[in-house]
Formats: C-alpha cells, structure tokens, sequence
C-alpha cells in the first residue's frame, strides 16, 4: 500500500516540475520573440529609413534585405512563439542575431554599438538553447508528436 502511495506522490511531483519546465520554456520562448516582433514592425514603419541603414553598411539589395529582415525577424518571432519547428527557427534567428551584430554593430569603441553587439550575441546564445533543448510540450513542435 505504502509503495503505490509513494509512487502517486512521485508522480504527482514530477508532473508538477514538468509543467513548471514547459511553462518556463513557453515564457522563454515569448521573451525571445518580443524583440524581434518588435523590430520586424518597427521596420514595417519606416522602411526608406531602414533602406538607407541597411546601404549604409555596404550590404547590397538593401530593399531585398529590409524584406528578408521583416520576414525573418516577424515570422521568426511568431514561430518561436508558437513553438513551430522551434529548433530550425531558434537556428536562423541565433545566425540573423550573429550576422546582424557583426554588419551593424561593429563599431564596439562606441559604447551603444558594443552593447548592442553582444545583446545580439547574447540573443543568439539563448536562442541556442532552444536549439539544444527545443519548445518544450507547450508548443505545435510537441502536439505534432
């Protein structure tokens, strides 16, 4: 009798951390997306400013890649979020956070690029994570299972 009672209890204790685990990696996954989201629709805004930023630095197709930001950094965002082929998109946007500091934030003798750049290398080592770890069961990636 003691044995099945102990085994409920250790049941119960372990779904209690799973749902603590997979709350933590939903809420993980949101913090993630919200500065992409964010910038994506910033740059829906005020796109010829964002044009000029992009040619500045000496990228080519700046109109083609202020497209490809939006798509990545909007349906990224969203698609963490969601928990949606979380690993393959936590992937891209850890390489769009690696590439982005290293054409925009370069100048690391100004204090504002600096922190900026590792914000960006930070960014790419949470998002890491999710690559190593995935989206956790609150997610599509789980349901898809």
């Amino acid at each position: 009798m003691a044995t099945s009672a102990n085994i409920a209890q250790a049941t119960a204790v372990q779904n209690a951390s799973d749902t603590k685990q997979a709350s933590a990696a939903l809420i993980g996954r949101v913090l993630l997306s919200v500065i992409f989201i964010l910038s994506g629709f910033s740059k829906l805004a005020a796109p010829a400013m964002m044009i000029g930023y992009i040619g500045s630095v000496g990228l080519p197709l700046p109109q083609v890649a202020l497209a490809l930001a939006i798509i990545v950094e909007i349906g990224g965002g969203l698609a963490l979020i969601a928990g949606y082929r979380t690993r393959t998109v936590a992937a891209v946007l850890a390489a769009f956070s690696v590439v982005t500091a290293l054409a925009f934030h370069n100048a690391l003798a100004d204090q504002n690029q600096f922190i900026h750049f590792f914000k960006n290398i930070a960014m790419a080592g949470g998002l890491l994570q999710v690559v190593a770890f995935g989206a956790g069961r609150f997610s599509l990636d789980a349901r898809r299972r």
